[in-house]
């Protein structure tokens, strides 16, 4: 005890250890007040090690690690193994190689976001990617914001203030955290009109509920809410025929949206084909790029969006329309798209390959291989059970690859940790087999 309160009474004060020179050189480096906050960190650590009876640390190398701490970036890259594709928790879609290469090129210098090289005058960031989205979507106009909570925000905003919009019961869903239709519509100044039931609505409920109020039809993908059984939904096509015959527009929230085909799920195309007059939808989901919302339809309502005051509160910056771009020209050539965009590579890679993919990885590790079930994720295609595979690892392990560097994050079932080999890649294996060794080692 003795020992203890010598030890303690031996402490430096904050200014007495600031004078350190070793911490005089990190004062230059970092600034007075980072190295205040380190010290003052440093000397309630040594405090509690001795009263738990340890010996006096290192209190220079006590205030250099907590400035490590400091300085590392809390957003960190993760390896994915939990088979969950668009993981919402994880970062949603990791954009292609194409988009990463038009962030590198854009991110670190200017460049012509709002200026028309050709002209030399003021130009618009809708600009860059309208042209592919147009001839992707069969749409005669675009508009991207930062998320599609926020498309669909200005659209109700711009086209429906003070107005009725028509929805049905079954589609007043809640995603996300808490984002619900009706208080949407609410928020946008918009007025709620509810027809149909919860699980059966008719295209004659909506004919039956427009009048001179009416200021547009709106339809909302489910996300991953969906009634099985006894229900009934209009298609598209007669609900643009209801909207024609009353001159209002037809509104179409795809959520995710996407330009290839996948199963349940329509493409941006498809909405616009049926008679849709416009269709939001966001970049990070099924598209595979980057965080945003993207309108896209009709020339004349898209201008209205563009001309409202929340647009420029919504809009997207250079580092989403440079990551956007790079994704759509991908689509341009679909069989490359389907190679590179890695949503679309891991929705629709053979369960062969997944399997090989499980199997190396189990060799190496000494693991099992296990049948299990992953999943598209963040709201779409609920219903759809992808057939993967996993290595099968100790749950002991969960932890240790979760605090590794990278970290690695797997399903813990059955006192199993599953690392499910449709949301891994084979450039990543390396890197996991490296990962669960340095793992074990911990363990042991």
């Amino acid at each position: 005890m003795n020992d203890a309160a010598n030890a303690l009474r031996e402490l430096p004060s904050v200014d007495r250890l600031l004078s350190n020179a070793a911490l005089e050189r990190l004062i230059e480096s970092y600034g007075r007040s980072l190295i205040v906050e380190a010290a003052r960190s440093a000397l309630q650590r040594a405090r509690s090690q001795i009263q738990a009876g340890a010996d006096a640390p290192n209190l220079e190398t006590l205030v250099e690690e907590h400035v490590e701490r400091l300085l590392e970036p809390r957003l960190r890259r993760v390896i994915n193994a939990t088979g969950v594709v668009v993981h919402t928790n994880l970062g949603r879609a990791p954009l292609p190689a194409a988009a990463v290469e038009r962030l590198n090129a854009i991110a670190g210098s200017y460049s012509n976001l709002e200026f028309d090289l050709d002209d030399g005058a003021r130009g618009s960031r809708q600009d860059h990617a309208s042209a592919h989205l147009r001839d992707l979507a069969g749409a005669e106009a675009s508009l991207v914001v930062n998320n599609n909570a926020a498309a669909l925000f200005l659209t109700l905003a711009a086209l429906a203030e003070d107005r009725e919009v028509i929805v049905s019961r079954g589609e007043l869903v809640e995603i996300g955290d808490g984002f619900r239709i009706p208080d949407v519509l609410a928020r946008s100044g918009a007025r709620l009109v509810e027809i149909g039931s919860t699980n059966r609505t008719r295209a004659s409920d909506y004919e039956d509920a427009v009048g001179y109020a009416t200021a547009m039809l709106l339809r909302v993908h489910p996300s991953n809410f969906r009634i099985l059984g006894f229900s009934e939904r209009p298609r598209l096509s007669e609900l643009a025929a209801v909207a024609k015959n009353h001159s209002v527009p037809l509104v179409d929230d795809l959520g995710s949206g996407s330009f290839v085909s996948l199963p349940e799920e329509p493409t941006v195309r498809e909405s616009l084909d049926a008679g849709v007059d416009l269709v939001t939808f966001s970049g990070d989901k099924l598209l595979g790029g980057p965080q945003a919302g993207i309108v896209c339809g009709r020339a004349e309502l898209i201008e209205k969006l563009r001309r409202h005051p929340l647009h420029r509160a919504l809009r997207a910056d250079k580092l989403t329309i440079a990551a956007l771009e790079g994704t759509l020209s991908l689509y341009r050539m679909p069989e490359r798209a389907m190679r590179e965009v890695p949503v679309v590579r891991m929705l629709l890679e053979p369960v062969a390959a997944v399997r090989q993919r499980a199997e190396n990885l189990a060799r190496a590790v000494q693991g099992s291989v296990e049948p299990t079930t992953a999943r598209a994720g963040g709201g779409a295609l609920p219903l759809a059970e992808l057939e993967s595979f996993a290595c099968a690892l100790d749950s002991r392990l969960a932890k240790p690859l979760r605090m590794g560097d990278p970290p690695l994050v797997g399903i813990v079932r059955e006192e199993q940790l599953l690392l499910d080999c449709r949301t891994l890649s084979d450039a990543e294996l390396p890197e996991v087999i490296g990962a669960v060794q340095a793992a074990r080692a911990i363990l042991q």
